[in-house]
């Protein structure tokens, strides 16, 4: 796959010279935060409830607990859940340790792996009964559209796993949106503030890391890209972390899709 020297213009605007270059994004197009993580915390009983005996609930126990083994081990402070999920296990116990788990990865904001798969397997279920939809910012869908239509390809990156990416996009507001992606990553490729996880995408989608887009409202994860040799451009959202003034003097800011160009196009 050909990939273009890209150009890069003010805070703005931007203007990629070439057709092929494939942009990265993270999914900071999904705006139902507010939606997605209180379902968590007001149904987690419920769900742990009635799919503990079911091999994907298992599963999903059982990374979680791996998990908290590893914490233990880098003396990390939190709920540890230590109970073997058999069916000699106090039931109401065993769930009650892996709420308080879950409730303090959350509260930590954490990004694990163990963490984002069980809430990617709650929020199917009630995008599946049709109990959410997956809000996208308005400007998100025609950019990418007009991007594709010059032959970009676009990938999310996010600390969400896959399947939940493609079940907030598959299931939004909008409809069925995942024919704008050519492909998605999540944690299992490396923590995004780590500057190996970019390198290890550049690797796979077969492109430079320089000829690379990556759009993030998180700093930190803009450092790393940077540190990959991947072009970076940082979207200012309502509610986002104010961004010191350092940060805006560095980082090419844009407020919407809507102001990334391709070359020729205007």
């Amino acid at each position: 796959m050909p990939c273009s020297l890209p150009a890069m213009c003010d805070a703005q605007r931007m203007s990629w010279s070439g057709d092929t270059r494939p942009a990265m994004k993270s999914s900071l197009a999904g705006t139902n935060k507010d939606v997605l993580f209180p379902y968590i915390k007001e149904n987690l009983e419920d769900y742990l409830s009635a799919h503990w005996e079911e091999d994907e609930c298992k599963q999903d126990v059982h990374l979680l607990k791996k998990q908290a083994e590893e914490d233990t081990r880098q003396h990390r402070a939190g709920p540890v859940h230590v109970l073997d999920q058999t069916v000699h296990t106090d039931e109401e116990k065993a769930i009650r340790e892996v709420m308080d788990n879950v409730l303090w990865q959350m509260a930590a904001d954490r990004k694990t792996t163990a963490l984002k798969q069980l809430q990617g397997h709650m929020w199917r279920a009630a995008y599946v009964a049709g109990k959410i939809k997956g809000e996208v910012y308005q400007d998100v869908a025609p950019a990418i559209r007009r991007w594709r239509r010059h032959g970009i390809k676009v990938y999310i990156y996010s600390s969400g796993s896959v399947e939940a990416q493609k079940l907030l996009f598959g299931y939004s507001v909008e409809g069925d949106l995942l024919d704008l992606f050519d492909g998605h990553f999540d944690t299992n490729i490396g923590a995004k503030v780590e500057s190996k996880s970019y390198q290890r995408i550049a690797d796979r989608i077969g492109c430079p890391p320089e000829d690379i887009l990556f759009l993030t409202d998180v700093t930190r994860e803009a450092r790393a890209a940077e540190e990959a040799g991947v072009n970076v451009a940082v979207v200012v959202r309502p509610g986002n972390m104010e961004l010191t003034e350092e940060e805006k003097a560095h980082y090419s800011l844009v407020t919407s899709f809507g102001q990334l160009e391709v070359a020729g196009s205007a």
